[in-house]
């Protein structure tokens, strides 16, 4: 009687999940291979890792440093894989939101992960747009979709007392996007970090 093996599978000490999953693709010659299929458009292994570089030196341009968080509240698109992966390949953390969540549990896990970026498709922009005062950590925001009023603007806010608060400057993704290189370089991390975090939600609560 045969027995099967298993095979052993070793995790270098300089990890990034982003180059195992982008750069190795296109490495080994899959380039062209159909990484993505939305709304009835193939997107490609090259594109998507175009995409996600252009994200990640774009959060850089924003001065988003290894370990820091960047909540993504999109839908199931492209943009989200780039994002996610762009956001992994420079050493940040991405955060993925529950997308069907309430303004409460929105301002919780913002503040609690104190993501400094937020990355959010323009469907859930309106509701989250509400909350930026009480969002304490938050320096910039990302919109997908259409373009935004107050682009590059960061509105002052006088609270009770005379405090002065900021609200966080807002980006129109597709202009941020086309001004950030396509060349990036995975940020050395090691397979102990943290490469994304998720918060549970529903019947579990959050952890």
């Amino acid at each position: 009687m045969s027995t099967s093996t298993v095979p052993s599978i070793v995790i270098p000490d300089r990890f990034n999940a982003a180059s195992a999953f982008l750069d190795r693709n296109l490495a080994e010659g899959r380039g062209a291979k159909t990484a993505i299929y939305y709304e009835g458009t193939a997107y490609t292994y090259a594109q998507i890792a175009e995409l996600a570089n252009r994200v990640g030196n774009g959060l850089l341009d924003l001065g988003i440093d290894l370990e820091q968080r960047v909540a993504l509240l999109l839908l199931d698109s492209p943009q989200f894989a780039a994002a996610f992966f762009g956001a992994i390949k420079i050493g940040a953390v991405p955060v993925p939101v529950n997308t069907m969540l309430r303004p409460n549990d929105y301002v919780y896990m913002l503040n609690d992960s104190r993501a400094r970026a937020l990355i959010i498709h323009a469907a859930l922009w309106q509701q989250v747009k509400q909350l930026l005062p009480q969002l304490k950590y938050l320096r910039h925001v990302v919109v997908v979709g259409p373009e935004q009023e107050n682009v590059g603007a960061s509105l002052v806010r006088t609270l009770s007392g005379g405090q002065v608060t900021r609200t966080p400057t807002v980006h129109d993704f597709d202009k941020w996007m086309q001004k950030a290189s396509t060349n990036l370089e995975a940020a050395e991390t090691s397979k102990d970090d943290s490469a994304f975090w998720l918060y549970s939600s529903g019947s579990t609560d959050f952890s």
